[in-house]
C-alpha cells in the first residue's frame, strides 16, 4: 500500500509523533503541494486589490471635497458615494470569483488522494473537514500578505500623488478599519470554496484511488437541471436588472444601483452555467485552428471536461470584462455629458474624469494580473491532473512537438474565447454603468438631461486588452508545455 501511496505527483501526508518538535512543519507540508502557492498568490492579490480600491476611491473622494468648487457640489457627492460602494462590491465579487475557481481546480487535482485516504479508513467527513481547514488557511495567509501589501502600496500611492499634484488640504487617513473588510471577505470566500469543492470530489468511489483525477463529463454536467435551471434564471433576472437601471437612470443616479445588481446576477448566471455555454463556443473557436489532429485534440478536450476548460475560461472572461467595463463606462461618460451640455462638456470636468480613468484603469488592471495568475495555475494543474493521458499519447507516437502546440492550442482556445465574451459583456455593463449613473443628470450650459446615448467604445484600450491576452497566452502556456513535454510514457503510465 506504501508502494500505491507514493505514486503520481502527490505524497500521503506522514502524521508526526507526539510531541515532536517537526509536528507543525509536517502538518503544513500540504502547502508545498503544486497549485497551493498559486491559490495564496491569488488570494493576496484580490485582498490588496480590495484594500487598493478603497483607499484610491477615498482619497479621490477627499480631493474632491478639498476643492472649493467641486466639493459643494451635491450631486457630485452622490455619485462619488455610490461609486466607492459599488468599487467595493466589485473588489468583494472579484475576489470571490477568482478564489473560488483556484481553489476548487486544486481540489479536483487532489481526488486520487482523497479517494486513496478513503480506501485506507478515513471518513469523508474527516476529508472534507481537512479541505476545508486547509482552505482556510491558505485563504488567511493570502488575504493577511495582501492586506499589508495593498496598505503599503495605497500609502505609498497617496504621498507621491499628494507630491506631484500639489494637492493640499486633502487629509486622507491610509491605515483604516474597512480595510479589513476585502481581506476577511477573501479569507472566508476561500474557505467556502474549499468546502464546496470537496462536496464533490468526496462522492468518488475509494477504487477511483487507482485512476487519475476525476473529472464530471460534459454529459453528467448538462443533465443537472436544477443548476442548469438557476443559471438561465440569474441570467435573465440580471438582463431584467439592468434594463430596468438604465431606464431608471433617466429620472435618478440610483437607477445605476439597480444596473449594478443586474451585472452582478447576470454574470453570476453565466459563471453558474459556463460548463454549459463555454465549451461548445471553445470548440467553435478550436475550428479557427485547422482540422490536424493536435488542433482536434485541443478542440475536444474542452468539451469532454467541461468543468476544467470553464473555470480557465471565466477568469479570464472577469479579468477582460472589467478592464473593458470601465473603459467603455469612462468613454460613455464623456459622451453623455457632452450631450447633456449641448456638445461641449466643460474642460475641467472632461480633465477630471481623464485622471479618474487613468487611476481606475490602473486598478482595475489588477484583474488582469489576478486572471493572468489564475490561468498559469490551472493550466499547470490541468496537465498535472492528465499525466496519464499525455503519456498515452506519447506512446501511441505523438511526437514533443505535437503535445506542446496541443497544449498552446488549449490556452488560445481558452483565452481568444475568453476575450471575445468579456469584450461583448464590458461593452455591455460598461455602458449600462454610464448611462444609469449620469442619464438624468443635467450639465450646464445645455441642461439636457435626461439624455440617452449609444454605447462610446474607447478603440485603442479594446486593442490593447486584445494585444495581452495574445501575450497572456504566450505566457501562460510556458511552464504547462514544459511540463507536458517533459512526461516519459512509460513513467506517466504507470501512474
Amino acid at each position: 500500500m506504501s508502494a500505491v501511496a507514493q505514486t503520481g505527483t502527490e505524497r500521503m501526508p506522514r502524521p508526526a509523533a507526539a510531541g515532536s518538535g517537526s509536528g507543525a512543519s509536517a502538518s503544513l507540508g500540504w502547502l508545498r503541494e503544486r497549485g497551493m502557492g498559486a491559490s495564496i498568490l491569488v488570494a493576496a492579490i484580490s485582498s490588496a486589490f480590495g484594500g487598493i480600491l478603497l483607499n484610491a476611491t477615498g482619497f479621490i473622494a477627499a480631493v474632491l471635497r478639498a476643492d472649493p468648487y467641486i466639493g459643494d457640489s451635491g450631486t457630485l457627492a452622490a455619485v462619488l458615494v455610490i461609486m466607492s460602494f459599488l468599487l467595493i462590491g466589485v473588489a468583494v465579487y472579484v475576489a470571490a470569483i477568482v478564489t473560488a475557481n483556484t481553489f476548487a481546480t486544486v481540489i479536483a487535482g487532489r481526488t486520487r488522494r482523497i479517494a486513496l485516504l478513503r480506501l485506507i479508513g478515513a471518513t469523508a467527513r474527516s476529508q472534507r473537514s481537512e479541505v476545508a481547514r486547509q482552505g482556510l488557511i491558505v485563504g488567511v495567509i493570502g488575504a493577511t500578505a495582501g492586506l499589508v501589501g495593498g496598505t503599503l502600496v495605497s500609502w505609498a500611492g497617496v504621498v507621491a500623488a499628494t507630491q506631484l499634484l500639489g494637492i493640499e488640504g486633502a487629509d486622507y487617513l491610509v491605515v483604516q478599519p474597512m480595510l479589513a473588510i476585502p481581506a476577511a471577505v477573501v479569507a472566508v470566500t476561500t474557505w467556502a470554496a474549499a468546502w464546496a469543492g470537496s462536496r464533490r470530489v468526496l462522492t468518488v468511489t475509494p477504487l477511483q484511488a487507482l485512476g487519475g483525477s476525476v473529472e464530471a463529463s460534459h454529459d453528467a454536467l448538462a443533465g443537472k437541471r436544477g443548476r442548469n435551471g438557476a443559471a438561465i434564471a440569474l441570467f435573465a433576472i440580471g438582463g431584467a436588472l439592468l434594463a430596468a437601471g438604465i431606464a431608471l437612470g433617466l429620472l435618478t443616479p440610483l437607477g445605476v444601483v439597480v444596473a449594478f445588481f443586474g451585472g452582478v446576477f447576470s454574470f453570476t448566471g453565466l459563471a453558474l452555467g459556463s460548463t454549459l455555454v463555454m465549451p461548445p463556443v471553445l470548440r467553435l473557436v478550436g475550428r479557427m485552428f485547422g482540422s490536424s489532429a493536435t488542433a482536434r485534440l485541443a478542440s475536444e478536450n474542452a468539451l469532454r471536461y467541461p468543468e476544467r476548460s470553464s473555470r480557465m475560461a471565466i477568469g479570464v472572461v472577469m479579468g477582460v470584462t472589467l478592464v473593458t467595463m470601465f473603459a467603455v463606462a469612462l468613454e460613455t461618460v464623456k459622451a453623455v455629458l457632452t450631450a447633456s451640455a449641448g456638445g461641449d462638456a466643460p474642460e475641467d470636468l472632461t480633465t477630471l474624469l481623464d485622471t479618474f480613468a487613468g487611476i481606475m484603469m490602473g486598478l482595475v488592471a489588477v484583474s488582469a494580473v489576478i486572471a493572468a495568475v489564475g490561468l498559469v495555475n490551472l493550466l499547470t494543474i490541468g496537465v498535472v491532473q492528465r499525466r496519464r493521458e499525455l503519456g498515452l499519447l506519447r506512446a501511441l507516437g505523438v511526437s514533443t512537438g505535437q503535445v506542446r502546440r496541443m497544449v498552446l492550442l488549449e490556452a488560445a482556445h481558452i483565452t481568444i474565447t475568453a476575450t471575445v465574451t468579456g469584450l461583448v459583456l464590458g461593452v455591455a455593463y460598461g455602458w449600462a454603468g454610464a448611462q444609469s449613473l449620469l442619464g438624468s443628470v443635467p450639465v450646464p450650459p445645455s441642461f439636457s438631461a435626461p439624455t440617452f446615448v449609444a454605447p462610446a467604445v474607447p478603440w485603442i484600450p479594446v486593442a490593447i486588452i486584445v494585444a495581452a491576452t495574445a501575450v497572456l497566452t504566450l505566457v501562460a502556456a510556458v511552464v504547462p508545455t514544459r511540463l507536458a513535454t517533459g512526461v516519459a510514457p512509460v513513467e506517466a503510465l504507470a501512474d
